[in-house]
């Protein structure tokens, strides 16, 4: 998290500090730095997620022992930290509209947040326990800050917030994990329609069919708002 990952800089500041007054050099690899260390962090996390994510695998892309890496971070948690909030960044809304278009805003900053976890995949599963990076921050802050401008009354501002996030996160997740191929979702809606008597409204709307994520998603979105709308 953001306070964890600052007081990790702090000591590799105070340990490089030291070493400049005792006249040494510091014994990390030369050719390593952070920002290094945590775009491979962020390759290997999409090739293996979490669960491939080792020191010694980080060590080994990068040509580097595994000691180097510590002169940079302090813990393994310290890489998830960070890359979790580089692959968070926003470049923020750039689309020309008229003022006060809120909407369009939420709309866009919600959607760029889910393609960003679609792209990396492990940040879902990471995000819940690690949402304290200054990028999810700024996130969140112009979230609210851009509903709270539309009229959102602070006594509601949390709920919209959680809802929204709710949302995006539950999207990526399902998107991300349901991995079943046609013929498989074909022969699921076949079995369902067998069971049309017990299941009927599922089986008429062809749930186990839909295959328009990024239109659901959209569409959902639009519910969301549109229940804040009355209230602005």
């Amino acid at each position: 998290m953001a306070a964890k990952s600052s007081g990790a800089r702090t000591k590799r500041s105070q340990r490089e500090s030291g070493s400049r007054q005792s006249g040494q050099e510091p014994r990390g690899d030369g050719s390593l730095s952070l920002e290094r260390i945590v775009a491979t962090a962020i390759e290997l996390l999409d090739a293996q997620g979490v669960d491939g994510l080792t020191m010694r695998r980080l060590a080994d892309r990068l040509g580097s022992g595994v000691m180097s890496l510590y002169w940079h971070i302090d813990t393994k948690e310290d890489v998830f930290d960070l890359a979790l909030d580089a692959v968070l960044e926003y470049r923020g809304f750039s689309q020309t509209g008229e003022p006060g278009e809120w909407r369009a805003e939420v709309v866009h900053m919600l959607e760029d947040w889910r393609a960003c976890m679609l792209r990396h995949p492990w940040s879902a599963s990471l995000l819940p326990s690690r949402a304290l990076g200054a990028n999810m921050l700024h996130r969140l802050e112009l979230l609210g800050s851009t509903l709270s401008r539309a009229g959102v009354a602070d006594a509601d501002l949390n709920v919209a917030i959680w809802s929204l996030w709710n949302h995006v996160l539950g999207a990526t997740v399902t998107r991300a994990s349901f991995d079943l191929s046609d013929e498989d979702k074909e022969a699921a809606q076949q079995r369902l329609a067998q069971l049309s008597e017990r299941y009927p409204t599922i089986e008429r709307s062809r749930l186990l069919l839909e295959n328009d994520w990024d239109g659901t998603f959209r569409k959902g979105l639009d519910f969301l708002l549109d229940g804040l709308t009355p209230k602005l």
